[in-house]
């Protein structure tokens, strides 16, 4: 079928040029995203990713102050932590 039918839409000049970037590295134009995301919609017989309203845990959670977390220099620091929690015998430096 061909292609008659036009959609005009506004955005933030950010939004457009930010998306626009992301679709760009891609290798997708924002008009073949669109057609996509469209046959998506209509494969889906919804939206095809989920919309929900946050429940009163994960808003707590997403407002909770973030200066205080700790921070990692490697994953293998983050992992050395982690296995430190799990064995109470075990300090932050990995000895017994």
């Amino acid at each position: 079928m061909g292609k008659t039918e036009q959609m005009h839409i506004r955005v933030e000049p950010e939004l457009k040029a930010n998306a626009e970037a992301v679709l760009s590295q891609l290798g997708v134009r924002p008009t073949e995203f669109v057609r996509m995301a469209l046959r998506q919609v209509v494969l889906q017989r919804g939206l095809p990713f989920a919309v929900r309203i946050p429940n009163a845990e994960t808003i707590a959670a997403l407002n909770e102050p973030t200066h205080d977390l700790k921070q990692f220099g490697s994953v293998d620091d983050l992992f050395a932590d982690i296995e430190a929690r799990r064995d109470p015998r075990t300090t932050e430096e990995g000895t017994e």
